[in-house]
């Protein structure tokens, strides 16, 4: 079945990102309640799995999970992130203030669509403190499971709006949603989806489309049109593949190209790196050769950090000495400033891969 969501004038100019730090922990507790059996994100559930056993021990996850059965999440769980700089405290004071009614309203849904849950969660969820239970369970699962790696996880989904940003920019609608997704596409005016099923023909109706890259969807795609969200369309992120990597170190397994997109049944693209004892490292020296092509995409210093397992100041002194060469620029995107190749740097890597 193909869903079509039409896209007025109106809509082209009020669309926007925004990162949501509340909608990838939600989604990375479904995945480690359920874990796949063949998934890119695989190597990060196994990395996890010890620090989720111990938080199902200390906090009652089950609270969450009985909010997001499946095919449906509360919608009390998931606020509008205001944009690329929203913070989890940011999100998790708004859950804490979600009207009662509302709570209930969102409880009783989802304990429609689910066997009969153990009757304290379920005693819980319909107490008049709801809301803030679900909150404070929430904020101990982040501090657990993705406040660890959140500069990495940050990282790749600003990468993915900068790159998503530039697409729409410069090439238009059509480049930019046909590059998000296998089943997403452009059609004269028309955002158009493959394969959903359940779904009636929309439109923005002036409201925009909110674009969302998440690292825990991967592979699917979320399409939502009615309130209290705006349009949202959250897709999978470029770079997941850097899941592969533990924080602070080197690559475990394949390596993979720096925000290389991943898509169900590809495998994973062998890392570019300078070769040994070629021109490029014998000019700037292996650490920044392997910078600068890195750099293929804007990536902030704690991406590059991850990527390449160097340590945080060799990469901030790295970067400067590349800057002051005029080989890389800088821009600030939220809280976070990506630096990203001039047309010099590009030159200079284009022309070594030339020599190899």
């Amino acid at each position: 079945m193909v869903l079509r969501v039409e896209v007025g004038n109106e809509d082209l100019t009020m669309s926007r990102f925004a990162l949501s730090p509340l909608w990838e922990l939600t989604h990375a507790l479904r995945l480690l309640a359920d874990p796949p059996d063949t998934s890119v994100l695989r190597p990060w559930l196994v990395r996890a799995r010890d620090r989720y056993l111990a938080l199902t021990r200390e906090a009652d996850v089950g609270v969450i999970l009985a909010l997001n059965p499946p095919g449906w999440g509360a919608d009390f769980l998931a606020p509008i992130p205001a944009g690329v700089s929203t913070t989890i405290g940011d999100l998790l004071d708004q859950v804490r203030s979600t009207p009662a009614r509302q709570v209930q309203h969102e409880v009783a849904l989802g304990l429609a669509r689910q066997p009969p849950l153990d009757p304290r969660i379920e005693q819980i969820l319909t107490s008049d403190r709801a809301a803030g239970y679900v909150a404070d369970v929430l904020a101990v699962a982040w501090q657990a499971l993705l406040e660890p790696e959140w500069q990495t996880l940050r990282a790749i989904l600003e990468r993915d709006v900068v790159y998503r940003a530039g697409q729409l920019t410069s090439r238009g609608w059509g480049a930019a949603l046909g590059d998000l997704h296998p089943h997403l596409a452009w059609d004269q005016g028309h955002i158009v989806l493959n394969r959903m099923t359940g779904y009636q023909d929309g439109a923005l109706g002036g409201r925009g489309l909110l674009f969302v890259p998440s690292v825990f969807v991967w592979p699917k795609l979320a399409l939502g049109l009615d309130p209290p969200w705006p349009p949202s369309l959250i897709y999978p992120a470029r770079g997941v593949a850097a899941l592969w990597e533990r924080p602070g170190g080197g690559a475990r397994g394949a390596a993979v190209v720096p925000g290389a997109a991943v898509v169900p049944g590809a495998a994973v693209v062998p890392g570019t790196a300078a070769a040994p004892g070629s021109a490029l490292e014998r000019l700037l020296g292996p650490s920044r050769a392997a910078i600068l092509i890195a750099l293929e995409e804007p990536a902030s210093t704690t991406q590059l950090v991850a990527t390449l397992g160097q340590s945080l100041g060799g990469i901030g002194d790295h970067l400067a000495v590349l800057r002051e060469a005029g080989l890389i620029s800088r821009a600030r995107s939220g809280r976070s400033v990506l630096y990203r190749r001039t047309p010099v740097g590009d030159a200079l890597v284009a022309a070594d891969g030339g020599m190899r």
